[in-house]
């Protein structure tokens, strides 16, 4: 079942509100795009199939 449509206006208002935020509105389009542009992002990584034996890289720390 798919989610239904990101719509980014919707969320930035409602994280403006959330959060307690003011977003100017000269600076609202911008803001929107970004998350648009997020939002893109976060599709093509989560439309990659793992394969279900993968395992995570190592993490090493110096």
């Amino acid at each position: 079942m798919k989610d239904a449509a990101f719509d980014p206006t919707a969320h930035v208002a409602h994280m403006e509100t959330m959060m307690g935020l003011t977003i100017e509105e000269a600076w609202r389009p911008v803001v929107i795009g970004h998350m648009t542009a997020i939002a893109k992002a976060a599709e093509m990584v989560m439309g990659f199939d793992l394969p279900d034996d993968i395992e995570p890289a190592g993490v090493f720390e110096a």
